[in-house]
Order: structure tokens, then C-alpha cells, then sequence
């Protein structure tokens, strides 16, 4: 049975005055389940805090738009409040509490991606909250809260039950620490100002979030690339040579993609645009044309080292066999093999236009 690759949309999952939260869902999307990864979009309006939690998943966060705050609190250890912006990648590895706060007028909207193999539900992510009308301790007798906070039954009830809202609250007024620019280091990455991994003239810019630039995702177990392509450029057909999926978030324009599976068999073919995620399955082959106006992608690979293997332009695989294996296996004459290699000699991955 085939499994639909057809990117989705997000679709709101709960929210209210504070904001919005939106997931992916694994019956719209099949492969979050078959490569078991979640996705899921947070929205903060002026004021707007996501209250403090923990995920079933380890993930990678990526701010789309606006500036706030996050707090996180790694196990054992104080808590560290980042001031962040758009660009910014934050590795938030197994048994991190966050909680995401947006006090300016732009709406704060980050990214979720993330690995599911050790959640309760393939392909998506189940948080715990730690209050509110979710919160852990609503599910426990005051005798045994009161026990574990040292408090009076009736200090409990009022602990416990105040916060109404779940998830997502509006908190005007609220005097919540200041971020830190020092907290950042090691904590977060930006990907719009960081050093590029590959820059091509008319082409597009590739950069590489791994181990090397930010540590902490190789205790989640994911690497991440932000990827912009130029007006009407292509990137390189290519597939990931080291069994990694490759979870794809349109950031911003659109572009048309074609990924072709087993036996040669085109199995997408599409035009993506921003706000679909789409995942491309493993050893599968992937291209896309950006439309005139540009195509940006934030993606994560299922290894914190991902690498890649591109069957055409300059480093393509096809540059180091041999003329007479491609003259045997292309089944022609020595002249169209020295056309063939003639081709891309000096564009790598991305390639402007025709003129």
C-alpha cells in the first residue's frame, strides 16, 4: 500500500485569548507515524505565555516570526530564560520543562519538530503540563500534593485550581523574568545570521545545524538545515546516503517538488508552499524549483550529522564513475558521455536559472 506524501497543513488543536497551538496529524499525514516524527506549530499573541510543560519527544524548536522568551529548564539544573527571534533553533533534548512567552505586539510563532520513537503515539507529541486545568497535579488527591509541597489542604486547593486555562493563557502585567543574551550560548542557534554552509550566486544558501555549531542536538538525536532558494533556481535531485528521513517545513514562497521512490517511480508531485510540512521517506530521491519569488525551507534529518549524496552538479555522484561505466550504462556513444560530463562542472546543489 502506497503512503501519501501530499503535504499538509497544520490544524489547531487548542488556544484561546494567549494564543493558539496547532499539530500535524498523523492521519492526514502518514509518514510522521511510519518515520515516527511529530510536528507542531506554536502561536503567542501579545501577552501570550504557554505554560510550563515537558514532551514524550525530543525536539528541535524553530522561531518563524517575531521575538519572545523561552525559559527552559534542563533536569536538575536552574532555569535558563533565552530572549529569542526568528532564525533561532533551540535543541530541547528528553525531560526539558519550557515555557514560551510573548510580550511584544507581532505575533511569536515557533516550530516543533520532532522524534516520536519513545512517545506513547507514533507521530505525535504528547506534553505534560505542569499546571493549569491539565496540569499534572490536578490529577492528584490534595492529601498527596499537600504531602509532596508541604502545604495546607486548603493552599492546595488554590494552587491547583486557580489557573483555568490549559495550555495557553493570557497573562497582562505579569512581572516574568528577563531573558538573558548570555543564557543563548549553547542553548540556540540562529540560522539567518549564522556562517553559511553553501552559498551559490543565484542559487541558494544552505545552513547546516549539527553537533559542530550547536552540541545539545546530539542529545536529541536530530540535525536541521535552513535551506533558501533563489527566484526560479533548482536543487540538486539528492537523498540522504545515511538512512535519515528529511521532515520538511515550507517557511516562506513556493516552489514545485518532484520525489521519486523504488524501480524509478515518481511518487510526489506537487506544489508546496508556506506552512506545508511534507516528509520525504528514507533513500528516497528529492528536487525542488522554487517559483519566481523564492522558496525557504527549515528541515530535520533523523541523525545529528545528517550526509548527503546529490546525483547531479558538480560534487553529483555521476562526476566519479568512469566514462565507460556511464557510456554502459547510459547505453551511448563516448561524444554524449563527454556532453553529460561537460554539464555542471561548477555548480554544486543549487542551480540559477536557465538564462
Amino acid at each position: 500500500m502506497e503512503i501519501d506524501l501530499s503535504p499538509k497543513l497544520a490544524k489547531k488543536v487548542y488556544g484561546g485569548d494567549g494564543g493558539s497551538y496547532f499539530a500535524w496529524s498523523p492521519s492526514e499525514l502518514p509518514m510522521l507515524r511510519e518515520g515516527n516524527i511529530g510536528a507542531a506549530k506554536l502561536a503567542l499573541e501579545k501577552n501570550g505565555l504557554a505554560l510550563p510543560k515537558y514532551s514524550d519527544s525530543a525536539q528541535v524548536a524553530y522561531v518563524l516570526q517575531g521575538t519572545g522568551v523561552v525559559g527552559i529548564v534542563l533536569p536538575e539544573k536552574e532555569e535558563k530564560v533565552l530572549p529569542v527571534k526568528k532564525g533561532d533553533a533551540i535543541a530541547l533534548p528528553f525531560g526539558v520543562v519550557t515555557w514560551w512567552y510573548n510580550k511584544e505586539d507581532t505575533e511569536f510563532v515557533v516550530l516543533f519538530l520532532g522524534d516520536t520513537s519513545k512517545a506513547h503515539k507514533r507521530g505525535e507529541f504528547t506534553d505534560f503540563y505542569l499546571n493549569g486545568s491539565n496540569g499534572i497535579f490536578t490529577g492528584f488527591s490534595t492529601e498527596f500534593v499537600g504531602r509532596a509541597w508541604d502545604l495546607e489542604e486548603d493552599v492546595v486547593k488554590t494552587l491547583v485550581s486557580k489557573q483555568s486555562g490549559k495550555g495557553i493563557v493570557q497573562v497582562s502585567g505579569a512581572n516574568l523574568p528577563e531573558p538573558k543574551k548570555e543564557h543563548r550560548d549553547g542553548m540556540t542557534l540562529n540560522c539567518e545570521e549564522a556562517p553559511l554552509d553553501v552559498d551559490i550566486k543565484n542559487g541558494g544558501r544552505v545552513v547546516v545545524l549539527n553537533t559542530k555549531n550547536l552540541p545539545l542536538v546530539g542529545e536529541v538525536g536530530l540535525g536541521a538545515d535552513l535551506v533558501r532558494l533563489d527566484g526560479s533556481a533548482m536543487c540538486s535531485p539528492g537523498f540522504s546516503c545515511d538512512s535519515a528521513l528529511q521532515v520538511t517545513y515550507i517557511v516562506r514562497g513556493s516552489g514545485r517538488v518532484q520525489v521519486v521512490g523504488v524501480d524509478g517511480k515518481r511518487v510526489l508531485e506537487t506544489t508546496i508552499k508556506a506552512g506545508n510540512l511534507f516528509i520525504v521517506p528514507r533513500f528516497f530521491v528529492v528536487s525542488k524549483i522554487a517559483d519566481p519569488e523564492g522558496l525557504e525551507w527549515f528541515s530535520i534529518i533523523t541523525t545529528p550529522n545528517p550526509i548527503f549524496t546529490h546525483l547531479a552538479g558538480s560534487i553529483g555522484v555521476w562526476k566519479a564513475l568512469s566514462p565507460q561505466v556511464l557510456e554502459a550504462a547510459f547505453n551511448v556513444d563516448s561524444a554524449t558521455e563527454k556532453l553529460f560530463r561537460s554539464k555542471r562542472t561548477s555548480d554544486a546543489i543549487f542551480f540559477p536559472p536557465p538564462n
